[in-house]
């Protein structure tokens, strides 16, 4: 069976994964949930925030939560806003998996973190992870003395022990309540954030939802995997998503950063908009123009957020001279809507979200086959098509095939021999015809018999 997120948001069992670093707490999580949702490195610490996401174990809904592994006695500022992504999702948790080395047995610092746990008063099942075949006997052995009951024997990176683990759950899960009712509940509109390094995409995140949610600094590369959040913006569902800051594929060598960069790449292929956030000092540099580009041919809306616009003192010229920059890189797109704001104090944030709501209206938008076509004779009268070979290419009909990005087909005689300087006059005129500013237009040209033409 398979529960549908939705289902899981409603009903799941939310747990929390927790335990020292290199436990293979986020391996576990990506078991759980049926596909690799977080970054898995052999180097300790990858985690940094909490990611959370929908999975099942049999028929029990899972709303699960990766924490970052902790340092005991750390006085690094980062550490310590890590300390506190784990309290956040021990508070919000019904039930927390205590993840050991299986290999290691019990090691002070999981005794440390066992001591943070029994102040939670919330129920902890103790996992002794990497336990492949009779490997981490003397580890489970060990476990008993944490004081948290039978530790359960397990291997998330080769399923074993799942079933386990399915039926220390199983208490735990109530299950929906009565019958249940039609899931009539909308998906929410994904939304990344993308952007370089340290331009202020996590802070622009907590400005939005309102708190601490991700990890920032001042040094570049503090967020690696992409974080989700569920929110609500006058009454729209949103599913904001942090990611890691994009360099130039040149630059990313370490295999860690490759990974963190693929996550945000996958990111904006399963976004609807996307804000790219450009650092308003510094703005489009070439790396910002790439990454746009790369959203224009993903099919994707794109909203650019010129975050530190409180430090620009000319802030009329800057805009003027961004607009133009925009439309000399990106022809194909026009009317990219630009919002001036600071991440830092939140002004203009509404104006931010208010650009994107309406550019995702446009990018959903449907015109009929008449509408169209009734433009498209007023367009053709107004510029006839070229002749070839002594004829004119004869325009027979419009029509759009699909919405999100809008898709047409432009029906005509010849048409391998319709100018590219015709199709960009047609394009630029449907988005003046009919509002489709700012989004990716996919139009494709055709021979073929119109079926609006009378028959014999």
């Amino acid at each position: 069976m398979i529960l549908s997120e939705i289902f899981c948001r409603k009903h799941g069992l939310k747990v929390a994964l927790v335990g020292r670093p290199n436990v293979g707490k986020s391996t576990l999580f990506n078991r759980l949930c049926g596909k690799r949702m977080a970054i898995v490195h052999d180097i300790p610490g990858v985690t940094r925030d909490r990611k959370e996401a929908f999975g099942q174990l049999g028929d029990i809904p899972l709303k699960l939560i990766d924490t970052a592994g902790l340092e005991d006695k750390s006085k690094d500022p980062l550490m310590e806003g890590m300390k506190a992504q784990v309290l956040a999702a021990l508070r919000e948790s019904d039930v927390i998996l205590f993840i050991i080395d299986g290999r290691e047995g019990v090691t002070p610092l999981d005794e440390a973190f066992a001591d943070l746990l029994r102040r939670s008063q919330k129920p902890i099942l103790l996992l002794a992870n990497k336990c492949e075949g009779k490997v981490g006997m003397q580890g489970i052995a060990e476990a008993w003395g944490l004081g948290f009951g039978e530790p359960l024997p397990t291997s998330a990176e080769h399923g074993q022990g799942m079933d386990s683990l399915y039926e220390a759950l199983l208490p735990y899960y109530k299950g929906p309540l009565g019958e249940e009712e039609e899931e009539t509940e909308e998906a929410p509109l994904q939304l990344a954030i993308v952007g370089r390094p340290n331009v202020g995409k996590s802070t622009l995140l907590n400005q939005l939802v309102g708190h601490e949610r991700v990890l920032t600094g001042p040094e570049a590369g503090v967020t690696r995997d992409a974080i989700s959040i569920d929110w609500d913006y006058k009454g729209h569902a949103l599913r904001l998503v942090d990611t890691a800051g994009l360099r130039k594929r040149a630059k990313v060598v370490e295999k860690l950063e490759w990974l963190a960069t693929a996550e945000s790449l996958s990111a904006v292929q399963y976004a609807q908009v996307v804000i790219l956030v450009v650092d308003a000092t510094q703005a489009l540099e070439k790396q910002d123009l790439h990454i746009a580009s790369r959203v224009i041919e993903e099919g994707r809306c794109l909203v650019l957020a010129l975050n530190k616009w409180d430090l620009i003192s000319d802030k009329q010229e800057l805009l003027l001279d961004l607009k133009e920059r925009l439309s000399m890189a990106l022809p194909q797109v026009k009317g990219i809507p630009l919002v001036p704001l600071s991440a830092l104090t939140g002004k203009n944030k509404e104006k931010l979200l208010d650009a994107v709501l309406a550019i995702y209206e446009i990018w959903n938008r449907r015109i009929s086959t008449s509408r169209l076509n009734r433009w498209l004779e007023e367009v053709v009268a107004h510029h006839p098509p070229p002749l070839v070979s002594g004829r004119r290419i004869k325009i027979k009909y419009l029509t759009q095939i699909k919405t999100r990005p809008p898709t047409f087909v432009l029906f005509c005689s010849k048409s391998a021999e319709l100018p590219d300087s015709y199709v960009k006059y047609i394009i630029n005129g449907m988005r003046e015809g009919f509002e489709l500013q700012g989004v990716p237009i996919r139009f494709f040209v055709r021979s073929g018999k119109n079926p609006y033409d009378d028959k014999d």
